[in-house]
């Protein structure tokens, strides 16, 4: 019995010594997967130690041998467009079959939510998922990860189209890819790898991103953190945080009872976003609190508190009466109110304001903040003072989401795409950027060059421009929204790169616009005309050129006319222009279309210098195009700095 023993134990020590481990490749490497045509194939993976792996495809083989570490790598040979066939990985005791796949062209389509938006919730989604046929189409969602070092591979597998993939795969990429192949019946892999309500930094990678000074510390301290120790002791903390929260000092106190104010910490102008400011960086509850005097008694007249946009939640009292409470970034605060709670006199204005992630704070309009009584409206767009209630800061906490450090996204979900092939990008994103219109100038072209470089190649890169979204302006306003589009516009200065404008089909009260068909199609204007060689295509709307000043006109020239100018709606003027003159004051124009410019003036003002067009979070209904139908670029055509040195005779 004891030599049997023996016996089976030596047998399986015999049988298990030299049993390696299984070849494996990359998740994005499985049945119904598109590779890309016209240059050598990559495949890489793992296997045993020195093991021999062997690659069988369209009639060549490859063979080579795994590392010291398991890592093995090789090259096939560049093939035309066509398929499927089968690829086979032998290892010396295991091996893989692909099947169904495609040569063709793999797009990667990234960016926040607008990217990731499914085709489920997109317009006239069940007639177009039910047409979803086409299995020359590939699909590919790269599942969320982060990571403060690059991960080696992503979760995810290939679908081939169809009515019961499409629905959830994103909306533009898929109008985008059955664009390319209806056109061109070229295979098309699609590879979607987004996450909702992220900023550039976060997919842009760690050498991308380190010579950036606003965020060289960031990105040290991320890559010294133990991830797995770090996510457990902040959970610690953000139950301490969330604990405080509910514990609010200022409803225990009564902050916002007649009488009881608190100790300031600081005073603000409002509206006011908290980043740049010294809330930065905090989650958390601070109120807020002005005091306005009124010159006569206001009882019986109609009274609202308009607060626009605050980020997150806020409960808002008068005098001590609370008169409304609203959750939501996105939701516009007008709260009615009896006019019995107004007093002759001082009155008392107390903002409760709680920010649970994210940016915090005001992020309306001046113009939105106003008390009205009777039809008569009361300035709020000033001085408030402020007191930190419950700062996030003080319990250690860390709000650990892709945007807690950059490159989190790029490590986990794009890094491990980069050894293989692509044709190019799509890109929908910025929306999370507007909290520094500025920086997104270098950070937007920073982006596409360090992806470039990653890949080792100069491929296509086509993005969405900023849609019009919020409520549309009285009045000429300043716009971060604008001026994130300013950034968008100016990157395409780089090659190989092209803009789909929507700011005609976007929805002034959701960030998300469901019309996602009209976006798809408009980014593969760019990529038919560019990569496809159909070169008599209109890719690009109006797109400002240079402006003349005759008299008290000015006079636009634009690139990009198409077939000519023309107003959508047949209206005899083109909406969207505002004019200014030295003072920097801009005031709405009237346009109108001669030829191939359009121009500007309006009648009292005699000496302008500058012109915007559809400056704005949401112009409303512009009618500027060209005869192809697509929408002129918003532009303005002097940057504030150039405005005052031309009032100071610098310019």
């Amino acid at each position: 019995m004891r030599l049997k023993t023996l016996f089976l134990v030596l047998l399986c020590s015999v049988c298990t010594f030299p049993v390696r481990a299984q070849v494996t490749l990359p998740s994005f490497f499985s049945d119904n997967m598109v590779l890309q045509r016209d240059c050598p194939i990559h495949l890489w993976g793992w296997a045993g130690a020195d093991e021999k792996i062997e690659i069988h495809f369209k009639g060549q083989i490859r063979k080579t041998i795994a590392t010291n570490d398991g890592n093995w790598s090789t090259y096939l040979d560049a093939s035309a467009y066509g398929g499927p066939y089968t690829l086979v990985v032998k290892g010396e005791q295991s091996e893989v079959e692909f099947n169904n796949v495609l040569i063709g062209d793999v797009w990667l389509c990234s960016g926040q939510s607008n990217m990731e938006f499914h085709l489920n919730d997109a317009n006239n989604a069940m007639a177009e998922i039910s047409g979803a046929d086409y299995p020359g189409i590939r699909l590919f969602t790269v599942g969320r990860a982060t990571g403060n070092h690059p991960k080696m591979d992503v979760g995810g597998t290939w679908h081939s189209c169809s009515p019961s993939t499409a629905g959830d795969f994103s909306a533009v990429g898929y109008f985008f890819g059955k664009e390319i192949h209806s056109n061109t019946h070229i295979p098309i892999g699609l590879i979607c790898s987004s996450w909702g309500g992220t900023v550039a930094e976060t997919w842009t990678s760690p050498d991308g991103i380190r010579d950036i000074p606003e965020f060289t510390q960031k990105l040290s301290e991320s890559e010294k953190i133990d991830m797995d120790s770090f996510e457990q002791t902040n959970l610690t903390r953000k139950a301490a945080f969330e604990k405080a929260l509910n514990a609010d000092p200022g409803i225990a106190e009564k902050w916002y009872a007649t009488g009881s104010s608190p100790t300031f910490d600081g005073s603000m102008c409002l509206p006011q976003a908290w980043s740049g400011t010294a809330l930065t960086d905090m989650n958390g509850t601070v109120w807020f609190f002005i005091e306005i005097t009124l010159s006569d008694n206001p009882v019986g007249k109609q009274a609202v508190l308009s607060l626009g946009r605050i980020d997150d939640a806020d409960i808002t009292w008068i005098n001590g009466v609370e008169v409304g409470r609203t959750t939501g970034y996105q939701k516009e605060r007008l709260y009615a109110f009896d006019t019995g709670i107004l007093k002759k006199g001082k009155n008392v204005i107390t903002i409760s304001v709680s920010d649970y992630s994210g940016e915090g704070g005001f992020s309306g309009q001046r113009d939105q903040l106003y008390l009205e009584i009777g039809g008569t409206k009361l300035p709020l767009a000033k001085e408030w003072k402020y007191k930190v209630a419950v700062d996030s800061r003080k319990y250690g906490y860390v709000e650990f989401g892709p945007n807690a450090y950059p490159s989190l996204l790029y490590n986990g979900m794009i890094a491990p795409l980069t050894g293989l092939p692509i044709r190019g990008v799509i890109w929908y994103q910025g929306e999370s950027n507007d909290y520094n219109p500025t920086l997104y100038r270098t950070l937007f072209p920073n982006l596409i060059n360090d992806w470039r470089a990653r890949w080792n190649n100069e491929f296509s890169f086509y993005w969405v421009q900023l849609a019009n979204y919020r409520s549309i302006d009285k009045m000429p306003q300043d716009s971060k929204w604008a001026e994130i589009r300013e950034a968008q516009t100016q990157a395409l200065s780089l090659p190989k790169t092209g803009q789909a404008v929507t700011i005609d089909i976007g929805e002034a009260d959701d960030i998300h616009p469901k019309n996602k068909k009209d976006v798809g199609k408009r980014l593969a204007l760019h990529a038919l005309k560019l990569d496809y060689g159909k070169k008599n295509i209109v890719a690009d709307g109006p797109t400002f050129r240079s402006m003349k000043t005759k008299k008290n006109k000015i006079i636009i020239s634009f690139d990009n006319a198409g077939s000519g100018l023309v107003s959508k709606d047949g209206n005899e003027f083109i909406n969207g222009f505002a004019i200014a003159g030295k003072d920097n004051k801009f005031v709405w124009a009237k346009a109108k279309i001669c030829g191939n410019v359009v121009i500007v003036w309006n009648d009292t003002l005699l000496h302008p210098v500058a012109v915007r067009y559809g400056w704005s979070d949401n112009p409303g209904q512009l009618n500027l195009y060209n005869k192809e139908g697509l929408p002129a670029t918003p532009f303005r055509t002097v940057s504030y700095t150039h405005l005052r040195a031309h009032e100071t005779g610098a310019y």
